[in-house]
């Protein structure tokens, strides 16, 4: 694992346990507690399904009928899309779907941390200061914005 990976897991674990240990395959007994380490390597969201959990985020738990409504008029999709949708997020398990009714299982927080490191690993072979380097690709930062990266910088550095 990178040092990318390494920082984000130690940050998300520490509102939800997970199984590093074993990077599970999903089964029982920790079907809702997903192991970030194989979540991260394989369940990324491409674009669609990201909106597609963005309104989920927003409105869960939501009856599926009614996250049909929604899909039509945010994203412009049919039934069978939306529905089509429900199916490979429950089985990636960022949802499930119990009684027509949909609620989350991968918090947003938890997503989009799962993405950036992704990215960076993938990207940059998990080199932060090359994803940053590039990022800013000779753009200046504000005094506030360099306090406020300079901050977080302090609160993850090893001790």
């Amino acid at each position: 694992r990178s040092i990318v990976t390494d920082l984000i897991c130690s940050k998300v674990d520490s509102y939800r346990p997970f199984c590093f240990e074993n990077y599970c395959n999903y089964s029982e007994p920790h079907s809702q507690n997903r192991c970030l380490a194989a979540f991260m390597r394989k369940d990324t969201l491409c674009d669609s399904d990201y909106k597609f959990m963005t309104i989920v985020w927003e409105y869960a738990p939501i009856n599926s009928g009614q996250l049909v409504k929604l899909c039509n008029e945010k994203l412009g999709w049919k039934k069978s899309t939306t529905y089509t949708a429900i199916k490979k997020l429950c089985e990636k398990g960022y949802i499930q779907n119990e009684n027509a009714i949909v609620s989350v299982l991968i918090p947003m927080k938890e997503a989009q941390a799962s993405e950036s490191a992704s990215f960076v690993d993938r990207t940059f072979d998990g080199s932060l200061p090359h994803f940053i380097a590039a990022f800013l690709n000779g753009r200046n930062i504000s005094s506030d914005e360099a306090k406020k990266i300079q901050k977080m910088i302090n609160e993850y550095k090893e001790k």
